[in-house]
């Protein structure tokens, strides 16, 4: 057999790293599949939803970022997911609990088009967009991601809610078995949050069903979570499984645990310190050091106006 030495080989005949890396993705891609395949047709929400291809979603180019996206890796193993475990770490390798499929949910309240609805059903007829947020999570750490979604804003019009729906509140599963820590008292379960109408339909909100441009994986929300890339990162709630229209302000999570380090509209302001800690400057994960925080985490032309005329201190 003949073997080549490396000075043999033609910089021509050499695969790029980038072919490389395709190919192995696409490998990959066509090996999680045929698993489906033998499991009985097992997809996810999300992959059945597309006919059980990879997303395929464009860039939204007035949603990128001129930064360094956080590594995949950092993104995929360093989360906030207390339904596994108040440790950062522990979800990716506890989140083989959850079963992302068959996902339902339910909407409930001020809305012409109330129902349980499959969430298949509810992403057919989206087109998915890639979108490049920073998350900055109240405890001073930060990441920039690639997400794929929708505009929230796209899916709440399908429910048709009325004027009277001044608030949306969302939930996620309730399930001890597939989420152990809400057998615990960290927080009172499931987990709930909640937007003004106003925010919710805000261009920015994105419904998320996938990062670095594959399905969620369990321990970052799977199969949708909220990414709300203003607000600090508990109000982006991760595996919603239900959605209520509402005409009064919702009491979150938070601010039931603790409402006065947790306030409802938790909107990234370097000038209110939490109780036990500033919140001038954040860490990015990743990175060395630490960098200013941005004021509405570098989102205020967008969203500002939203809060016009309003205490910021009062309302944190």
């Amino acid at each position: 057999m003949l073997i080549k030495r490396p000075s043999d080989i033609a910089s021509s005949e050499i695969t790029s790293e980038a072919v490389y890396k395709d190919r192995r993705r696409f490998l990959q891609q066509m090996i999680g599949l045929s698993v489906a395949a033998s499991l009985g047709g097992y997809l996810s929400p999300v992959q059945a939803a597309y006919g059980g291809k990879p997303l395929t979603y464009s860039k939204a180019k007035e949603f990128q970022l001129d930064e360094k996206l956080t590594p995949y890796k950092d993104v995929t193993s360093y989360n906030n997911f207390y339904e596994f475990s108040t440790s950062k770490q522990a979800p990716a390798r506890m989140a083989h609990t959850l079963k992302p499929t068959p996902w339902n949910i339910s909407v409930e309240g001020a809305c012409a088009k109330p129902g349980n609805y499959a969430l298949e059903d509810l992403l057919k007829p989206q087109a998915l967009e890639e979108r490049i947020y920073r998350l900055r999570c109240v405890e001073g750490w930060s990441m920039a991601i690639p997400w794929v979604g929708l505009p929230l804003a796209s899916m709440l019009k399908r429910f048709e809610p009325t004027s009277d729906a001044k608030y949306v509140l969302f939930e996620t599963l309730y399930d001890t078995e597939q989420f152990p820590n809400q057998r615990g008292r960290v927080l009172d379960w499931p987990y709930v949050e909640g937007l003004t109408i106003a925010e919710a339909m805000n261009p920015l909100t994105l419904m998320a069903v996938g990062l670095y441009g594959e399905v969620l994986p369990n321990q970052n929300g799977a199969p949708m979570r909220l990414v709300v890339p203003w607000k600090y990162g508990f109000k982006s709630i991760k595996s919603i499984a239900k959605i209520r229209f509402v005409e009064k302000m919702p009491t979150s999570s938070w601010m039931k645990a603790s409402s006065r380090e947790y306030g409802f509209y938790a909107n990234v302001n370097p000038q209110v310190s939490h109780p036990r800690w500033s919140q001038k400057r954040e860490r990015r994960i990743g990175e060395w050091g630490r960098r200013e925080t941005l004021m509405f985490n570098g989102y205020a032309e967008q969203v500002a106006h939203l809060y016009s005329g309003m205490d910021l201190k009062k309302n944190f």
